[in-house]
C-alpha cells in the first residue's frame, strides 16, 4: 500500500526569512493525521533568505539529519563544532541529553534550500554527537545512495535507530529497485521534480507512506532527487 502525502497539503509558514513547509505536524501546525511515520517525526522543506537564520536554540533526544539542496548553511554548536555545509552534504546530530546550537545562511545574496529531517532516537539520554558528510550528485544519480543508517555502512553517516536512509537522483526514464523486507515500511520524499513510485505519480514536496510491499520501483518523470526512509 502506498499512501501519498501531497506537497500542498503540508503545513506551511512564511515568516520572511524563513518559507517553511512541515510534511508532519510541527510548531503552530498541528495534524493529528499527520504526526510523523514510524520513527521519522519531521520532514521540513526550509527556504531560508540571505543573512537569515536559526538563533542559538536547544534540542534533545532526536536524531536529526539536514539535507542541502541549494546554497550553504552555517552551523555552530556547544559542543565546538562549528561548519558551513553546501549543496550536496548531509549533517547529522545527535541531540541526546541535549544540546544547543544554531543556523544561519551565511550568504548576502543567495537563500539555501534544505529539508531538515528529524527521526527518534532508539535510546533516550545519549552522549551527543555531530557528523557530516558530503554525497555529491553522481554518487546518486540513476542509483540509491546510502547517506545515513544504523551502523554506518557503505560510507553512510550513523544515526542512533534502526533507519536506512537512501537518495537517488533521476533523470527522465531512469529507473531503480529496492527490496524492502518482511515487516519492514518506508517513506518516499520528492526533494525536487517529478517522479514515480510503483507507478503512483509524485511531484515536487509530494511525500509517501508504504507498507505491505515488498518492491519499490522507482522511475524519473523528469529529473528528480528523491529520498528512501527504510523503517522498521
Amino acid at each position: 500500500m502506498i499512501e501519498r502525502r501531497p506537497a500542498g497539503e503540508r503545513g506551511h509558514a512564511n515568516h520572511g526569512w524563513l518559507d517553511t513547509h512541515f510534511t508532519f505536524s510541527f510548531a503552530d501546525y498541528h495534524d493529528e493525521e499527520h504526526m510523523g511515520f514510524r520513527t521519522l517525526r519531521v520532514i521540513n522543506d526550509d527556504t531560508i533568505q540571505p543573512a537569515g537564520g536559526f538563533g542559538t536554540h536547544p534540542h534533545r533526544d532526536m536524531e536529526i539529519i539536514t539535507y542541502v539542496l541549494e546554497g550553504a548553511l552555517e552551523h555552530k554548536d556547544n559542543m565546538g563544532t562549528g561548519s558551513v555545509i553546501t549543496a550536496g552534504d548531509v549533517q547529522h546530530m545527535s541531540a541526546g541529553r541535549g544540546v544547543t546550537h544554531s543556523e544561519f545562511n551565511p550568504s548576502s545574496e543567495r537563500p539555501v534550500r534544505l529539508l531538515q529531517i528529524w527521526i527518534r532516537p532508539a535510546e533516550r539520554g545519549i552522549e551527543p554527537g555531530y557528523d557530516q558528510k558530503s554525497f555529491p550528485e553522481e554518487s546518486k544519480r540513476g542509483r540509491l545512495c546510502l547517506i545515513a543508517s544504523p551502523d554506518g555502512r557503505d560510507g553512510s553517516l550513523t544515526i542512533h535507530q534502526d533507519v536506512s536512509l537512501y537518495a537517488t537522483v533521476l533523470a527522465g526514464g531512469d529507473r531503480v529497485k529496492y527490496d524492502l523486507r518482511a515487516g519492514r515500511h518506508a517513506w518516499v520524499q520528492v526533494a525536487r521534480g517529478e517522479a514515480k513510485v510503483n507507478g503512483v505519480r509524485l511531484q515536487e514536496g509530494d511525500g509517501a507512506a508504504v507498507s505491505d510491499e515488498s518492491r519499490l520501483e522507482f522511475e524519473g518523470v523528469e529529473t528528480a532527487e528523491v529520498l528512501l526512509f527504510d523503517l522498521a
